[in-house]
């Protein structure tokens, strides 16, 4: 058996067994083993990172950064030797650095940026400009641990501007910068059970399909939640997946001993955001049936939905909002996320209630960081637990990340016109028109649609193009891993099935963000032809008989 035929039969062997992702790495093998053999060049539209960045935000990052570098030599500078900048003097010193480089990249922008934390939020001047300084520099321990103080109040702001965080509430969030959204999952998991807010076997809800790993987490050996799936299972009239949640799904969560519910919303990788109905439908069972139930929503494609509003808005008391700079700004190598939290909130509340035996492994845990560890709030009990608690003293985010997050933040808020954001949302819907043209269909519009992905079903698209008797020959005759070794192995190009998210069986994931626009136009041409040629065996089987 030659090497391509044995790659072949792992990936069937193991199809349905291991993550998706995983899944992935075998099928770029297959698919560079084919491309050694052919002309066409590997096309990987499984991931999901974008293949732009924003450059004006950096631009400004690193020339800030050499007037840091600046500022730390006037202390003290002996050869490769600098000192710890100092703040007295800083705002003069900033403006004489920005007359002297006014052709630097970014140094508008970074004027601009400075101007919005001095003139806009009123800070005081050298306090905002030395902690953008020792922060770029990274001299010091976050200090505080959870976020430094300016960067946070900018951070919240884009928060509130993007996704409508704490847009029309009296009080205010509190945020954690963390290493991505990916830490804020693992983050918020482990507080969850370490404060026994949740205990092994209890119910949590998934709302699905979803990012692979919150389906994968509730069932290890740590956690071992009992699941229940809420499936974004709504079809149009002609037969199409508008991963929308029917009422009767949402209903499942009408249910009292449901404690958690999971969301990406927009989704992953159905890629559309919630629809209001079903979101009204949630808060009436949280006012009504369940208002202690907690919600995770990991909101990281928000930025590429119209007028997007993250269920931080509606249900702020019940929420935690997760946010990634990801995949808006091309920053999946930084590790830039977000964990937001209500002043007002359900997990403090039920940290107040627990009984005495729960308070006391509380007080053990976090007794030592704090004489009255009753007190600490849940959000800062993430911070310690994402340390260990004993390490509390040395928790946070990188300062030099925490700039670099302010950065974008601060670009996002001051580009009025909204340039940038149209850009991405611009790249990404024509990308989907591309795929669809290719492929030989109508775009359909969605004004929830973020684009970022989308997911093409080959049973809907067989029945709607052929008719059941078709459908029920490819689910006799081939399996869904059939396609994606297909594309690999003829063609090099690499897709995810949609069940490893549970999704529908026969769905495909294709990430929107990751190709060069004219691959997408290839990638629909190569399954169009794959599908007809599905077709043609299909016919060519009812003739002989």
């Amino acid at each position: 058996m030659d090497k391509l035929s044995l790659q072949r039969k792992e990936i069937e062997e193991v199809y349905g067994k291991i993550s998706p992702f995983e899944l992935k790495d075998k099928l770029i093998n297959l698919a560079e083993e084919s491309k050694k053999s052919g002309t066409h060049t590997l096309l990987d539209a499984g991931r999901g990172n974008p293949n732009w960045i924003a450059a004006s935000p950096r631009e400004a990052f690193f020339t800030f950064g050499q007037f840091a570098i600046e500022e730390s030599r006037k202390v003290w500078s002996e050869n490769d030797l600098a000192g710890m900048p100092r703040k007295e003097g800083i705002t003069e010193h900033f403006i004489d650095f920005a007359k002297k480089h006014q052709d630097a990249p970014g140094i508008e922008l970074l004027c601009k940026m400075i101007d919005y934390g001095i003139i806009v939020k009123k800070f005081n001047s050298d306090d905002w400009i030395y902690e953008l300084v020792d922060g770029i520099i990274g001299d010091n321990y976050p200090k505080p641990d959870r976020m430094l103080v300016h960067v946070e109040s900018v951070v919240n702001d884009y928060l509130v501007q993007e996704l409508c965080y704490n847009e029309l509430l009296p009080g205010k969030f509190k945020t954690f910068a963390v290493e991505g959204a990916t830490a804020a999952m693992c983050y918020i998991f482990d507080t969850l059970i370490a404060n026994n807010i949740l205990s092994k076997g209890d119910k949590i809800a998934l709302m699905a399909p979803i990012f692979t790993p919150y389906l994968e987490i509730p069932h290890l050996p740590r956690y071992n939640f009992e699941v229940v799936e809420v499936l974004a299972d709504e079809i149009t009239e002609d037969g199409r997946h508008t991963w929308q949640y029917s009422s009767k799904e949402i209903d499942k969560i009408n249910d009292s001993s449901i404690k958690a519910l999971f969301i990406v919303n927009p989704s992953n990788p159905g890629s559309v955001a919630m629809q209001p109905q079903t979101v009204n439908q949630l808060k009436n069972i949280v006012e009504n049936v369940n208002p202690d139930l907690m919600i995770i929503s990991d909101d990281v494609y928000g930025t590429f939905v119209d007028k997007f509003r993250s269920l931080m808005a509606d249900l702020p008391y019940n929420t935690i909002g997760v946010y990634s700079y990801s995949k808006y700004f091309g920053v999946t190598g930084w590790r830039l996320g977000t964990i937001s939290l209500y002043e007002d909130n359900v997990f403090d509340k039920l940290l107040r209630q627990q009984d005495e035996d729960k308070k006391g492994r509380a007080r053990i845990r976090y007794g030592g960081i704090s004489t009255e560890p009753d007190n600490i709030a849940f959000i800062d009990r993430i911070v310690a637990d994402s340390r260990q608690v004993a390490l509390n003293h040395t928790a946070g985010l990188s300062t030099p990340q925490q700039v670099q997050m302010a950065f974008f933040s601060v670009f996002a808020i001051i580009d009025k016109e909204n340039k940038y954001k149209q850009l991405t949302k611009d790249i990404c819907r024509n990308r989907k028109k591309l795929l669809s043209d290719g492929l030989g269909l109508d775009l359909q519009e969605d004004p929830f649609d973020a684009s970022y992905y989308t997911q093409f079903d080959l049973l809907e698209w067989a029945g709607r193009k052929y008719n059941a008797e078709f459908m029920e020959y490819l689910q006799a005759n081939y399996k869904p891993v059939d396609i994606l070794i297909r594309l690999a192995e003829q063609s090099s190009i690499v897709l995810l099935g949609s069940s490893g998210f549970h999704g529908p069986e026969w769905a495909i994931r294709i990430s929107l963000a990751n190709l060069n626009d004219e691959s997408y136009s290839e990638v629909g041409k190569v399954l169009h032809k794959v599908l007809e040629d599905y077709a043609k065996e299909w016919n060519e089987s009812k003739q002989a008989k």
